[in-house]
């Protein structure tokens, strides 16, 4: 299989000319699913050049739209769609598209990876940490700051720094350190990006593209929950009352309740409980490498 490479991209090399980019992009058509489908294939099987790179511009309004959610990151807005970029070249080297979802769906998690790799490697020169809670910090703090207080500018009140350190399970010093770090200015969403008017804002509200990854998300959870519907049938009822009591309700009931309920001990609710799990799992994984909605490693 050829090797894809941004070689026939729109050329996108600095700030300067990114609204000439944006326009040129936006003339690319979205694909259809039935055409989508068979651009895929034949890429997969015959290592046709010109449709992976149907397929790469037909999404790289989906980079551009990802890429401006972390605008407020203080990095170029271009170098963020670049390696968005790389990241949608590698989703659709690695889409497979009988797998019934849309490349859309698929790419969006490359994609995102890319970029936040991207901002990781930049960020790191001012040492944002490597911990998990650390780089969750990172990347919802704005989020966050946004629901708690949303019109607050510079340091945040001490009662807003308590919350958002318990949300995001870090220090208060981690949360005030940060903060300022991000407090930079923000592109203006108002900014003009071309002669035709478009705004940056016209950009974040692409609802075609919306749409589109909308109903893939949505038939995505539809197999999903399908998958578990199917499969949770191979366990007994006690199986399946214990799970749905512990793993599948949005408030899991004590080992204490079911212990008294069964009238058995907790241990024993506990073992039967991780039993039921396991075999759902290994019935849904099975299922799923079935129908090809998953390929077997």
């Amino acid at each position: 299989m050829s090797a894809i490479t941004n070689y026939n991209l729109p050329a996108l090399s600095n700030e300067g000319g990114l609204s000439a980019y944006l326009a040129q992009i936006k003339k690319f058509p979205m694909l259809a699913a039935e055409e989508e489908y068979m651009l895929a294939k034949n890429w997969r099987n015959t290592g046709n050049i010109k449709s992976a790179e149907k397929l790469v511009t037909s999404h790289l309004r989906l980079v551009a739209k990802i890429a401006m959610g972390y605008k407020g990151y203080g990095l170029p807005v271009s170098e963020m769609i670049s390696e968005g970029n790389v990241g949608l070249m590698q989703a659709v080297k690695k889409f497979k598209p009988e797998k019934g979802f849309r490349l859309a769906t698929y790419a969006m998690w490359w994609i995102k990876a890319s970029i936040q790799e991207y901002i990781l490697r930049s960020w790191s020169l001012v040492k944002i940490g490597t911990t998990t809670a650390q780089k969750k910090l990172f990347f919802n703090l704005k989020k966050v700051k946004n629901q708690i207080a949303p019109k607050s500018e510079g340091d945040l009140r001490d009662e807003h720094v308590t919350e958002i350190a318990d949300k995001l399970s870090v220090s208060k010093d981690e949360v005030v350190s940060m903060n300022r770090r991000m407090s930079g200015k923000e592109f203006s969403l108002n900014a003009p990006i071309g002669e035709d008017g478009d705004e940056w804002q016209d950009w974040l509200v692409d609802k075609e593209l919306d749409h589109d990854l909308k109903f893939a998300q949505k038939e995505e959870m539809k197999q999903r929950k399908d998958l578990l519907s199917d499969s949770i049938k191979i366990l007994n009822d006690r199986e399946k009352e214990i799970l749905y009591a512990r793993r599948l309700n949005e408030e899991p009931t004590t080992l204490e309740d079911l212990s008294k309920k069964y009238k058995i001990s907790r241990e024993r609710i506990r073992q039967i409980e991780n039993k039921a799990f396991e075999k759902l799992q290994k019935h849904m994984l099975n299922s799923a490498r079935s129908k090809n909605l998953l390929t077997a490693n």
